[in-house]
């Protein structure tokens, strides 16, 4: 597995960014929190969730060790897969998540989860 990436942006495109690790060129997925801060030609080092599939594999960028570990961890909740996992970590930095779930926040994680197009349904 990939857990961490530290090379040269090479391309930053809507929902994905090319980073250059030693000539080779890595497709990350990431929010558009993590996206923003890159610029090619920039030098960066993500934190690296990766996602084997029969068909493909797929790697998930973020800005820390705990934004990472929160991704994994949303997506043990039913109904949550990559797609919300990534709005509500967009909407909710892990401090803001913190919260959320201490306090038991349904409404928060309602509120992302419509943000992220899955209607009528609540993630805890």
């Amino acid at each position: 597995m990939i857990g961490s990436l530290n090379g040269v942006v090479a391309a930053v495109g809507e929902d994905t960014a090319l980073i250059e690790v030693g000539g080779v060129g890595y497709v990350v997925q990431a929010g558009a929190r993590t996206l923003g801060r890159l610029r090619a030609g920039e030098t960066v080092r993500l934190f690296i969730e990766t996602h084997v599939r029969e068909d493909a594999i797929r790697l998930f960028g973020f800005d820390s060790e705990e934004e990472r570990a929160w991704f994994a961890h949303l997506q043990t909740i039913p109904g949550v897969g990559a797609k919300v996992a990534l709005g509500i970590l967009d909407a909710m930095p892990p401090a803001v998540l913190v919260d959320a779930v201490a306090l038991q926040d349904k409404a928060a994680f309602a509120i992302e989860r419509r943000a992220c197009g899955e209607r009528g349904r609540e993630a805890v």
